[in-house]
């Protein structure tokens, strides 16, 4: 990712900071994965109504027609899909925002598909899937699953932060499009720059993320850090 692209969107990463969504120390992440030296946490959002609502707007001139010069065209949608739990609330935002429907999944229990999925729905339908955050990918192919297995159809992925772990390549290796509002990288380089974090932190959180390339396997979903 060339150093000033999403750069018209650092004021996420700041309120994700100034929100104490970002976090430095030794964090456990999904299934097995090593020790992250930074734990991202873009769900202290729901905290600022006004940054929810702003959050939202990217989301939807990024999906918006013409707007994704530097990526691949978003296909057209007529539902959002919130990844429980991280996407909900900005799936939400961006229904009020835009009018566009919202559903969500659930795990599958006993009764059906009409227990997998919340919200109304008809067989074929696109859908894009928004979540707050991607690893590996695992919650959001999780979701894309279960609607397909409905019946529904889905192209597309839309997050705030990208770890940068491989998960928009398994993504697309799933025929799904990724869109990531900011990459973790890039934060990480604007926090060093504004002296929001220590040098130390810095060096070892990009150390961190240039050792996990593309390709690992694993999924994002492990408790509180997706």
């Amino acid at each position: 990712m060339p150093p000033h692209e999403g750069a018209e969107n650092l004021w996420l990463a700041k309120a994700i900071f100034d929100l104490g969504g970002i976090q430095f120390g030794n964090f456990t992440l999904p299934r097995g994965t090593f020790d992250s030296p930074v734990y991202v946490n873009p769900r202290v959002l729901i905290s600022e109504p006004a940054v929810l609502r702003k959050a939202a707007e990217l989301i939807a001139q990024e999906t918006a027609s013409g707007s994704l010069r530097r990526r691949p065209r978003v296909s057209p949608f007529s539902l959002v899909a919130g990844v429980p739990f991280g996407g909900l609330h900005l799936a939400t935002a961006y229904s009020l925002l835009t009018d566009v429907p919202m559903i969500y999944t659930r795990p599958p229990r006993t009764g059906g598909l009409g227990d997998i999925i919340e919200g109304r729905y008809s067989e074929g339908q696109t859908v894009l899937i928004i979540d707050d955050l991607i690893t590996h990918g695992g919650s959001i192919l999780q979701t894309k699953s279960l609607l397909e297995e409905a019946g529904l159809q889905v192209r597309d992925a839309v997050v705030l932060v990208d770890r940068e772990a491989g998960g928009g390549e398994r993504l697309r290796r799933h025929g799904v499009n990724l869109i990531a509002i900011l990459k973790l990288k890039t934060m990480l380089n604007h926090y060093r720059a504004l002296g929001l974090i220590s040098a130390e932190d810095f060096h070892r959180s990009i150390v961190y993320l240039e050792s996990k390339r593309p390709g690992e396997s694993g999924s994002d979903y492990a408790g509180p850090q997706t």
